[in-house]
This record gives structure tokens, sequence and C-alpha cells, in this order.
């Protein structure tokens, strides 16, 4: 179920991440660990510029799904990487977000929530698809829920491929071709 997030909800979030960042520059300052800081700006850094391309991949819904994925309770931490200039695919958003939501809720009956659970997702080009890879490692207690999902797709014109699952890793691919949506 999609949260509605009102404007003092993100800004909250938002103030609360950053306040974050700010108190690990500031302690590491104090204890003159330069270097370190240098290191957690230039993470700051690549964040921020994943979060921009994420935002400028014509796909609303699932980047605001990505986006405030780590907001909510999940038993999982998830991460992102847009890897090239991908422009996305509009006619892609309602049902690459659907599918992406149903999957993190199936995730949320099959991790284990003691476990450190996290879930990498890169979107990429592959010749004339988007892609959309998903890196799972953490512990899986329920295989078959995984394997049965995994029979739907979210379009008609994409394909799923597992490459690997088992009981602690779980990596596949999503692979769309955005002009046969237009057709």
């Amino acid at each position: 179920m999609k949260k509605e997030w009102n404007t003092v909800e993100i800004l909250r979030h938002s103030r609360h991440d950053w306040l974050n960042k700010i108190q690990l520059i500031k302690g590491n300052l104090d204890l003159n660990k330069i270097d370190r800081v240098r290191m957690i700006i230039d993470e700051i850094i690549i964040e921020t510029q994943q979060e921009a391309k994420l935002s400028n991949l014509a796909m609303p819904k699932f980047s605001e799904l990505l986006l405030t994925s780590n907001w909510s309770s999940k038993p999982f931490l998830l991460e992102y990487e847009v890897m090239d200039t991908v422009a996305g695919c509009s006619l892609l958003d309602d049902c690459i977000f659907s599918w992406t939501e149903n999957f993190f809720l199936l995730l949320s009956d099959t991790l284990d929530p003691m476990a450190e659970n996290s879930l990498h997702i890169f979107i990429s080009y592959c010749g004339e698809n988007i892609r959309f890879s998903f890196d799972l490692q953490g512990r899986i207690r329920n295989e078959d829920s995984l394997r049965f999902f995994f029979q739907e797709t979210p379009s008609e014109k994409g394909e799923v491929s597992v490459i690997v699952m088992n009981e602690q890793e779980l990596f596949f691919h999503i692979d769309v071709n955005c002009s046969e949506l237009r057709k």
C-alpha cells in the first residue's frame, strides 16, 4: 500500500537525513579525521547525483518509491544507481512502480527481519532495452514465494531473468524495450 507523503513529512524525513550526515561530518572533524570527512562529503555528492539522475528518469512514481523507501519500516536497506544517462520511459512508470511496490511487500514477508538485508537496484541500458537489475543480499526465508512472483512480469513487453536465487542472495534483471511499448 502506497503511503501518501505530505510536504511536512517529506521535509521532516529529508531534514533528519541531512542532520545525520552533518553530525557524521562534525563528529569526524572533532576527531580530526579529515580524510574520513572528505570521504563522507564525496559519498554525499555521489548520493545527490544519483538522486538527480533518478528524478530525471521521466518515471515519477517509480522514482518516488525508491527515494522514499528507506523512510518506511522495511526489513531491508535500499540503494540504487542510475548507471548511464538513462532517459527512462514514462510509459513504464505505472507498471514498474506497481511491480516493484509488490516486490517490496513480498520481501517484507520473505526476508528475515533480524538479518542485515540490503537491496541494490541498478538502472541502465542494455542494447535497446532499459534494464532494472535487482541485487538482494541477506537472509531469504521463502524462495518459493519469490519464484512464483517472478512468473509475473511488470510489462508484456518485458522479461524477468533470474540469475541467482538462494537463501542468501537474489539477483535478477527486468529488461523492457521502451520503443516496443509505444507500438
